[in-house]
């Protein structure tokens, strides 16, 4: 038993590029300004046991993703900038909730926060050099069933 990163968030990056709305999707966090047009990027932030999940043999784990949907803010006409990341996160919103397994990779997202934060984005503005950009930041709460064996 692991925890096997590269398959969850596989399967959590394969719904924002189902959607068709980015221009790219990366799987980690931007350093550099990422380019124009929609951008969605995606990188563990947490990694935790469960202890009303785990038992005696082995450790449930929440694996908390980021999901960041970045557009510049002065994409003309300026007024569409929230409408087109809100319609995004949106977007992906429903992907998680409609696959909330994610394929069968993981126990469940945790849309409602049984074991944390729930599923959720927060609005705001981030600048890679000289680009100020609107950002929707997503937390993404991934429970992980029997990752690590317990032994005495």
């Amino acid at each position: 038993m692991s925890l096997d990163l590269l398959t969850y968030r596989s399967a959590a990056m394969s719904h924002a590029q189902s959607l068709g709305l980015f221009e790219s999707v990366l799987g980690h966090e931007p350093v550099s300004a990422p380019g124009s047009g929609l951008v969605y990027a995606m990188w563990v932030t947490d990694i935790a046991p469960i202890p009303a999940r785990s038992g005696l043999a082995s450790v449930s784990v929440r694996l908390e993703l980021t999901g960041r949907v970045l557009m510049p803010a002065d994409t003309e006409p300026q007024d569409d900038v929230d409408i087109a990341v809100t319609g995004a996160v949106d977007g992906l919103m429903h992907a998680y909730s409609g696959d909330f397994e994610l394929g069968g990779t993981v126990a469940n997202v945790d849309l409602l926060g049984m074991h944390g934060a729930g599923l959720r984005a927060r609005f705001g503005f981030t600048r890679f050099d000289s680009t100020t950009y609107r950002v929707a930041t997503l937390t993404i709460p991934l429970i992980v069933n029997d990752v690590w064996t317990e032994a005495p």
